[in-house]
């Protein structure tokens, strides 16, 4: 395709390596500043000239993310630059010959407070190779994207996703793509956020599929949890909880503010911490996507779904924390998820007679995180006549932290974008770890991707769960 294609905010170029183009950090949307930042996002105004999109455009402000002891997590939440104000932005992988080409959207993950999508991890050139057009994008994140501001729309970060769906439809043609065949993607905060576009009135219009890798169909807080956060947040910063009062503030005290967010009980009387206290924020709302899928909503999407078979070890082994865990901390992480911790301990020992703690900690974790909400989603779904569902679980054991690290979150992205050869995800510290990856895996996942983005079919009954292992 040509490295000049016009959009309906101005023109752009791009670059063409390895016979497809790529272009970097394209607007989607106006750069969220001052008291806009805490409003839905508006049209960019545009620009006459031809805008050069060859370089990634910054990451959503953010803190550095830490926390994750032996194991190098900097592929998952990028290394982009924070400052620039208009980071409302996508990027694209197009391939070079052909029109009307499948489209994917990527959501990225980092637990609605970190992240970028100019990572190696999401490099999209396989799927241009494969004949795919891949688009990746940026959205607000923390206090500005998550925090339940009175007065501001809830969720502005999945707002920016929406915005983003739109800026596809109306441009994506230009650069080779089918408007009418996009597929949404996401991974962990980004496939909780891809459940919450499904639920939407106007998801229909905007995708024709979706896929949810790791995410929480039940994950979302209730009014009363995100209120806390809010009240906590506005303490922090001695302001009033308003939009004006969160206003005043720059980015980077917003994103101070939202790093000592720590420590908040968000158990109530009618729900848990969906997230474990690993984040103060997600999406907001009276009723879980899983319980709008329920209802009825997104029921002509068809989803591709699935988790990791170890989701809980990402928070365990790294940290050193698996092999110290104790009947003790099992307790208490189980009366931190339901009301009737000594049956939840119970029944994961019967399920696991000769696990070690480290390893019930583990299951424990990734059922409440990850497990639980896409299971309620699945039946969701399942229970909507004529909804198409294919599921999935990865299983291949990563040999990263001295062997230890496994099937755990997040370690199924490279074998997604086919991306095994990135030198950071190699090696003890690497996602993948020291020894070789099997190749063959990657293959077959990819390709998966791709089919069901081109045909809706992943290549495995809708009726049967396909299990990646090696």
């Amino acid at each position: 395709m040509s490295e000049l294609v016009a959009t309906t905010y101005g023109p752009v170029r791009g670059r063409t390596v390895d016979g497809y183009t790529v272009f970097r950090g394209i607007p989607y949307a106006a750069a969220p500043t001052g008291a806009a930042r805490f409003a839905a996002p508006d049209p960019h105004p545009g620009w006459t000239h031809t805008r050069d999109a060859l370089e990634p455009g910054p990451a959503a402000p953010q803190a550095p993310r830490r926390g994750f002891g032996a194991l190098d997590m900097s592929p998952f939440f990028g290394t982009a630059a924070v400052g620039d104000p208009e980071y409302l932005t996508v990027n694209i992988w197009a391939p070079e010959a052909g029109r009307r080409r499948p489209v994917m959207v990527f959501v990225h993950g980092g637990g609605f407070v970190s992240g970028s999508p100019q990572s190696p991890l999401y490099d999209g050139a396989a799927f241009a190779r494969d004949g795919v057009v891949l688009v990746t994008l940026t959205y607000r994140l923390g206090i500005i994207g998550f925090l339940d501001v009175p007065g501001a729309p809830a969720n502005r970060g999945l707002l920016d996703v929406m915005a983003a769906l739109r800026w596809v439809k109306a441009n994506i043609e230009n650069f080779g793509g089918d408007p009418d065949n996009v597929t949404l993607f996401g991974q962990s905060a980004g496939a909780t956020i891809v459940g919450g576009v499904l639920t939407t009135p106007e998801a229909g219009s905007l995708v024709r599929r979706v896929i949810m890798q790791s995410g929480n169909g039940t994950g979302a807080f209730d009014h009363e949890q995100a209120a806390r956060v809010t009240h906590r947040a506005a303490e922090l910063l001695a302001t009033r909880a308003t939009v004006a009062g969160f206003s005043a503030f720059t980015d980077a005290e917003l994103v101070d503010a939202g790093s000592r967010l720590t420590g908040i009980d968000l158990r109530t009387e009618q729900r848990f911490d969906p997230l474990v206290g690993l984040s103060p924020f997600s999406l907001v709302g009276e009723r879980q996507p899983a319980d709008a899928a329920a209802a009825g909503l997104g029921s002509a999407v068809p989803v591709l779904i699935g988790t990791n078979a170890q989701e809980g070890n990402l928070y365990l082994v790294p940290q050193g924390t698996f092999d110290d865990s104790s009947e003790d901390d099992v307790r208490a992480l189980a009366a931190r998820v339901h009301p009737d911790p000594d049956t939840v301990v119970a029944a994961y020992r019967a399920e696991y007679p000769r696990a070690g703690w480290g390893e019930i900690s583990s299951a424990i974790l990734g059922s409440a995180l990850f497990d639980s909400g896409t299971r309620k989603l699945v039946e969701a779904r399942a229970a909507q006549p004529g909804a198409p569902l294919h599921e999935y679980r990865f299983c291949w054991q990563s040999t990263a932290v001295g062997g230890r690290l496994g099937a755990a979150h997040a370690v199924e992205l490279p074998f997604v974008f086919d991306c095994l050869d990135e030198p950071v995800l190699r090696g003890p510290a690497g996602l993948l770890g020291p020894e070789e990856p099997p190749r063959q895996l990657a293959t077959e996942m990819h390709r998966a991707w791709v089919d069901y983005a081109t045909t809706g079919d992943p290549g495995w009954a809708s009726s049967s769960v396909r299990d990646f292992t090696s």
